[in-house]
């Protein structure tokens, strides 16, 4: 669910200009799964933009506080997740933990790094929903933790049926700064892409596993 339609425009505007997400109908992507895909998105990107990363982290942050308070702890998901749910936590001035994909082999074979209590309140922040098999996997660890979940926010969410499927399985909101669909309207004002793709684009996102390029 976008949380502000205004803040989902100027989101995918940022992360067209530094390439964070790139669009390609014409030479797609392949993804590991084997997908062809017209757009790659690498959210890690906005990190090394000070001017991104700041207005990413401060809008999560008043989203935050403005759905679930400001009495609970930040999880960042691993690896894509962790910086930018970090400065979310030091803006807040609030605990910060992350997960892991599974528990380490060695040491303390930690899952979850950081300190979190049993009853924590807890919102995690990731970068990218697909499936959001992944994110959800986080929350089942902070949930096998004993922590209250209260929700998920995200930077973007290609939209995928599946996904919607899966969180509402898992009884888990999620909140994103922005979507496929605004991406792909901001891409074609700005000139980003022709038009005539649009079709196409979304084509992809209805079947994703069986898409091909046709242009």
């Amino acid at each position: 669910m976008i949380y502000d339609p205004q803040t989902a425009v100027k989101t995918a505007d940022y992360l067209l200009q530094i390439n964070a997400i790139k669009l390609s109908p014409k030479n797609p992507f392949t993804w590991a799964s084997g997908w062809q895909s017209p757009i790659y998105c690498d959210n890690r990107i906005t990190l090394s933009f000070p001017e991104i990363r700041n207005y990413l982290a401060e809008t999560i942050a008043t989203q935050i506080k403005a759905l679930y308070g400001d009495d609970l702890v930040i999880a960042g998901v691993a690896t894509g997740a962790i910086g930018i749910g970090m400065l979310v936590a030091d803006r807040m001035k609030r605990p910060f933990v992350y997960v892991r994909p599974e528990s380490k082999k060695h040491g303390r074979k930690n899952q979850i790094e950081g300190h979190l209590r049993s009853g924590d309140q807890v919102v995690v922040v990731e970068d990218l929903i697909s499936t959001g098999k992944s994110s959800l996997n986080a929350v089942a660890a902070l949930r096998g933790s004993q922590a209250d979940v209260l929700g998920m926010i995200a930077l973007f969410t290609y939209g995928f049926k599946t996904a919607t499927h899966n969180f509402s399985a898992a009884q888990l909101k999620l909140h994103t700064l922005t979507d496929y669909t605004t991406l792909i309207e901001t891409a074609i004002a700005n000139k980003a892409i022709e038009a005539a793709h649009q079709s196409l684009l979304n084509q992809w996102r209805e079947d994703p596993a069986n898409w091909k390029s046709t242009v």
